[in-house]
Order: C-alpha cells, then structure tokens, then sequence
C-alpha cells in the first residue's frame, strides 16, 4: 500500500474517461438520461441518490480512512444518519460528558423525543464507560480529541469496553493524518468536512466512513431517504482540500506546537491543553471575553480547521446548547484553531491581546 500523503494527493480521483482531465469535473446535474425505463449508468439516476462528483469524495474519503464512506451535507447531517441507521426508537447510546455542542443539542433536544436515551460520562475514565453500558446500548459515541477542551480517549480500550455496542468516533479534530479510527478498532469514524478534510473555510460537509458493507448499506439508505447530502461544488471543494491535508496538518501542528510552548510563561494563563496534534489549543484566563475581542490576526469566528486561524470563546459561541449540563463548558475557556500562518505573527497576535 502507497503511503498516506500519497494517497491524499490521489485518493479518489481517476482520469476522465472522455477527456482525461486530470481532475473530476463538477457534475453540476440534477437528474441522468436513462437507457430505458429503471436503466441507468452505474448508480446514478438522481443527484439525490448518487452524484459522480459526489462519489468521486466518497471513494476518497474511504481511501483515506480505510473504509466505506458516505458524504452528507454537514457534519451534524452525517451525526444524525449514523445514529438513526445504528440506533431505534428506546435505544440507549453513550456519549462523552465533553462534546461539540451541536452533538448533544441533536440528541438531547431532538432524538431524545423519539425515545433515544443516553448517559454522558467521562471517556478518559474507562471503568466509568464500561459502567454505562447498558444491555440495550447500541452506540457508543466517541470524540478525541474532544471539543473543546481536547481531552484524548483510549479508542481501543473503548471498544473492548464497549461490549459489543456500535463504537463511532468524530474523527474531526485528528483527521485520518493522526488517526484512523476503524484500524483500532472502532466501527464508524464521522467528519465534519467542513474543518480540516476541506480546510479552506468555503465547504460545508459531513462524511461517515464504516467498515462493514451492511452498515454502509443501512447508513446509505438513510442518506437516500433523507436527502442530506452535498452539492456538487462542495464535493468538488473539499475533495481539494484532501489533497493537501496532510501538508496544511503538518502547518496547523505546529504552528499549536509554538503557541501553547509560548502560553506556557503567559501571567493569568491556565490549564493549557493541546493534544500534540492538529491546530487545536485551548487555555483559561479571568478576562477570556476580553482576549478573544482583542486579536487582528485570530479571527473571532466559529468552526475550526481552515488555513486562517480563529479564536472563539466556546461558552458564549459553540457550545451554548450545553449549559446546565453536565457537558457545561467553563465561562474563561479560550479555544484557538492555529492556523498556516507564520507562527511568531500568532504569537504576538495572543501578547497583545493578552496585554
């Protein structure tokens, strides 16, 4: 097998069968003529069902991760097809009591009143995971790194925890550059391709990648029947955005490599964390609302992973749908997404800012 940055630069992409374009075209369609009534070319009939530019991400994407992937059109799209097509109505699911706070809003706001339950616990503590599974869990949902605070979570003790539930990991933060989830042992990884996979912050999109061919049928059916799925163009971009992953990754690293080395000595700056991968870095301060108003390089915006960089503080943006929650985010936490840019104009970005 090729190496990873081989198979980023080439992962899903085959010459063009009528003009050998080196890279897909955007398949800008809605609908495909048919041969005869129900005949039709491959898979594709209606862009709903299968688009060949969305195809060509797919095939990508399960290169990479070492899976069967199906693409959405965010990720929380792709979050809601896998625990629908994993899960039924009463069933029990576990969930980190630290998670991206779209997450929890989907399944304590919206799954829940179709009889979803689910406990929340600590995934850094394993016994406590092994005490949550429950006869009727069927899905234990994992992030790692989390988010926000960037706790890392023992994939391969979870699963043999996880006594026989479904294990899906929000593979987001390390992308498949630091991780593959489904190679230990996991069953399911889940993307927000709108992050890092696209990483230019002009795509929004989704992808869950499995191992297992009925899985991938079940979570297929669901995209069909919901209709979830990314238009053409944000295929396209994203599929770009693989080709460079693991390059803009080297960057991010360590561009948080520099900036959490230098939070280190920062006065009023605490409980710095950053997992030793990706751009992701969180800290605490008494005056967070004010350091995060104050940067001209970190942008103040939400979502993470493109080559600019952004700064949010998480209480007040992402996670608002946690509060009073046992997944409550503290009200001083800063998280930075680092980006490609020179790392000493990030670092004075933060002094100033930090006064």
């Amino acid at each position: 097998m090729t190496r990873f940055a081989t198979r980023a630069v080439h992962a899903g992409l085959e010459p063009d069968p009528g003009f050998g374009d080196v890279i897909p075209a955007i398949h800008q369609s809605t609908t495909y003529v048919q041969t005869a009534p129900g005949e039709f070319r491959d898979q594709f009939d209606y862009s709903r069902s299968a688009n060949p530019t969305r195809d060509a991400l797919e095939r990508g994407l399960g290169d990479l991760e070492g899976g069967l992937a199906s693409a959405f059109s965010s990720g929380m799209a792709a979050e809601h097809a896998l625990i629908t097509a994993v899960c039924d109505a009463g069933s029990h699911i576990v969930i980190p009591d630290d998670l991206y706070g779209g997450t929890y809003r989907l399944v304590d706001k919206v799954l829940s009143r179709w009889g979803l339950e689910y406990t929340m616990v600590d995934q850094t503590d394993l016994d406590a995971v092994e005490r949550a599974v429950r006869d009727d869990t069927r899905l234990v949902w994992v992030e790692t790194p989390t988010n926000p605070t960037l706790k890392v979570v023992d994939i391969p003790a979870i699963v043999a925890r996880a006594q026989g539930a479904f294990v899906a990991v929000d593979n987001t933060f390390a992308t498949p550059v630091y991780q593959r989830p489904l190679e230990l042992g996991a069953d399911a990884a889940v993307h927000s391709m709108t992050k890092y996979l696209g990483g230019h912050s002009d795509a929004i999109g989704g992808a869950v990648i499995v191992r297992d061919e009925a899985r991938h049928a079940s979570v297929r059916f669901v995209q069909n029947s919901i209709g979830a799925v990314p238009g053409p163009l944000d295929c396209f971009l994203v599929h770009r955005g693989l080709r460079t992953l693991h390059l803009r990754m080297a960057a991010h690293t360590e561009n948080a490599r520099v900036v959490s080395e230098w939070l280190q000595d920062v006065d009023g700056v605490y409980d710095i964390r950053w997992p030793g991968l990706s751009g992701m870095v969180s800290f605490r301060h008494p005056e967070a609302k004010k350091i995060v108003a104050a940067t001209r390089i970190f942008a103040l915006a939400e979502s993470l992973g493109g080559v600019e960089s952004l700064i949010e503080l998480p209480q007040a943006m992402t996670h608002q749908s946690v509060e009073g929650s046992g997944a409550a985010v503290p009200a001083d936490l800063v998280r930075l997404s680092c980006g490609i840019e020179a790392a000493e104009d990030l670092v004075e970005d933060l002094a100033q800012a930090i006064g």
